[in-house]
């Protein structure tokens, strides 16, 4: 099923930022295709919801799983625009508690946060250069984390992954532009029911960011639409945290 519109590969897409940046994407024409690791109705049942979309599951600790989700991602429209790498996992464990910081947190964190990214480019650059040859250039855009810039965050182990896909992303502009841009965009606080219970960041939003508030999803979306819209940007971090990052 090939389509005339440009596609966008969203991963981690059925909630939170994913599924607004999904959202988001699909009001400004673009035909998506959703991912998971698994919530494969709940992905689904977005993919009708929108229309023009599909939903592709797969595990991006898996290298066969990353190659898999690229490949069909590529057949279901038969091109490929964007690649937003949304999809992340963090652990909670106190900065100072250096031995609950284990190789194996380290080693879990990385291979999701960084290699797999750095893989679906990889798997997906040939069609991204193509996109370049139909006049637009191809397009991806991380999401990382404030975490990745300053000295925060839930983990080190999260925080030391952020900051790799940050320099990752600058690498990767500098290796493939003119064809293909590659952009981050690195969230502070972001209102989801993964956060609800955050008491202590909730308040530092609150009362120490200019905006005096945390992101909602839909604001970190609009940031990864302005970086898709935005056709001379590239190797650019783009912090979205309300300003905390001033304080």
């Amino acid at each position: 099923m090939n389509t005339t519109a440009p596609v966008a590969l969203v991963t981690g897409s059925t909630s939170g930022i994913g599924a607004a940046i999904a959202r988001r994407l699909s009001m400004d024409g673009y035909a998506i295709v959703l991912h998971s690791r698994s919530s494969v109705e709940v992905g689904r049942a977005l993919a009708r919801e929108l229309g023009s979309a599909v939903y592709v599951q797969a595990d991006l600790a898996d290298d066969a799983d990353r190659v898999r989700l690229v490949r069909e991602a590529i057949g279901m429209w038969g091109r490929l625009d964007v690649l937003v790498n949304n999809a992340g996992i963090s652990r909670v464990i106190p900065h100072a508690d250096l031995a609950a910081a284990t190789p194996d947190v380290w080693r879990e964190l990385h291979e999701v946060n960084v290699v797999a990214p750095f893989r679906l480019v990889t798997e997906a650059q040939s069609a991204l250069r193509e996109a370049g040859a139909r006049g637009r250039a191809g397009c991806v855009v991380n999401v990382s984390s404030h975490a990745g810039v300053r000295p925060k965050g839930a983990s080190i182990p999260y925080a030391a992954t952020k900051a790799a896909l940050n320099h990752v992303t600058r690498l990767l502009a500098l290796s493939l532009a003119p064809d293909i841009r590659v952009n981050a965009v690195a969230p502070g606080l972001v209102d989801t029911p993964l956060t609800a219970d955050w008491i202590d960041a909730q308040r530092t939003w609150k009362e120490r960011a200019p905006m005096r508030r945390a992101a909602r999803p839909e604001d970190i979306a609009h940031s990864v639409a302005m970086l898709v819209a935005s056709d001379y940007l590239t190797g650019e971090i783009l912090v979205s945290d309300g300003g905390l990052n001033l304080t």
